[in-house]
């Protein structure tokens, strides 16, 4: 088996969770592996991002460039075209990064392309059979793909739960000096920050999300009802911001926010990519859907399959009814 590498996100000096479902990914392609991760980037954060990556990771090879204060994907597969050894196996997480990264990286480096992976079947010397989804999550398509001249896979977020394991201590090389002068075609401008709105979905421990299964706008009462009763916040997937049903500021998502709660209740959320990469830091997700063959499902901790428009209202009851026992 070939080596594995990892590219970790980060931001103000910390590893993205990614990094630690990357490990975990890698450790399916081969349990005897020591994946090494790769942080790129300038500056004091760039150094503390490592340490933070060290955790997971027997090894980081450190990328240092004044070009690369701001994440550039244009420069960074320059960069990793440089240090990675020919016939590697790269993960990377299937986010708005990744995917403008790794496309022309597999190109440039002559190497299979997999994306969207949600799943490892089948590990052979030569070889690996991926599971990606398509036609929004309803079939799993299992992709052999020949990694002889190495492979670039970009891993759905949350698809691979992070392992228990003793934290590690890895090295930190730099291999900064083997990349030289970079140049792009495009350049960072300025970071725009989305307004939060009249609730910061970012900030709660637990959210009511809702998709289209909640049908209509005279329907959203129930989840904030719900919400009420439990103490959370109401969030929702984009086809419920495209209706005008919710601000975008409550958008969970690609397109939306990327949220940390510790319980995430998806609520007739069928589970599409562009939403399940807006979930991170492994929370607690109790999906509701009448479709038993959602692919909010397959990354769910509870799975309850029912009508939310009748489910929602008893739940909130029940859990109205514990309060009321609780306080006496």
């Amino acid at each position: 088996m070939p080596a594995i590498f990892a590219y970790i996100v980060h931001r103000d000096g910390v590893a993205d969770d990614s990094a630690t479902e990357l490990a975990a990914a890698a450790k399916r392609i081969d349990p005897a592996a020591s994946p090494i991760a790769l942080v790129a980037g300038n500056g004091p954060e760039l150094d503390a991002a490592c340490e933070s990556a060290r955790g997971q990771y027997s090894e980081i090879w450190k990328i240092a460039n004044e070009s690369l204060a701001y994440p550039n994907a244009e420069l960074i597969r320059k960069a990793l075209t440089k240090v990675l050894p020919i016939g590697s196996v790269l993960l990377v997480a299937h986010d708005q990064f990744g995917i403008d990264l790794g496309p022309g990286l597999s190109i440039k480096l002559n190497a299979a392309f997999v994306s969207d992976v949600v799943g490892i079947e089948k590990v052979e010397p030569s070889s690996l059979t991926l599971v990606r989804q398509e036609f929004g999550g309803q079939v799993s398509a299992h992709v052999r793909c020949d990694i002889s001249s190495g492979v670039v896979i970009t891993v759905r977020p949350g698809a691979f739960k992070p392992i228990d394991r003793p934290s590690l201590s890895g090295k930190v090389v730099d291999r900064s000096t083997e990349v030289g002068t970079l140049t792009a075609g495009r350049r960072y401008l300025e970071t725009v920050m989305a307004e939060a709105g009249d609730v910061d979905i970012t900030k709660h421990a637990i959210l009511v999300s809702i998709g289209r299964g909640i049908q209509e706008e005279d329907n959203v009462g129930i989840a904030h009802e719900l919400a009420d009763a439990l103490g959370a916040a109401v969030s929702c997937s984009r086809p419920v911001v495209d209706a005008k049903w919710l601000e975008q500021s409550r958008q969970v998502g690609s397109s939306g926010k990327t949220v940390k709660p510790k319980v995430y209740l998806a609520c007739g959320i069928s589970g599409a990519a562009q939403h399940l990469a807006g979930i991170r830091g492994n929370p607690f997700i109790v999906a509701i859907n009448k479709n038993p063959r959602a692919p909010i499902f397959q990354v769910a901790n509870v799975g309850i399959i029912d009508d939310i428009l009748e489910f929602l209202p008893e739940l909130t009851t029940k859990v109205r009814e514990m309060h009321s026992v609780a306080a006496k």
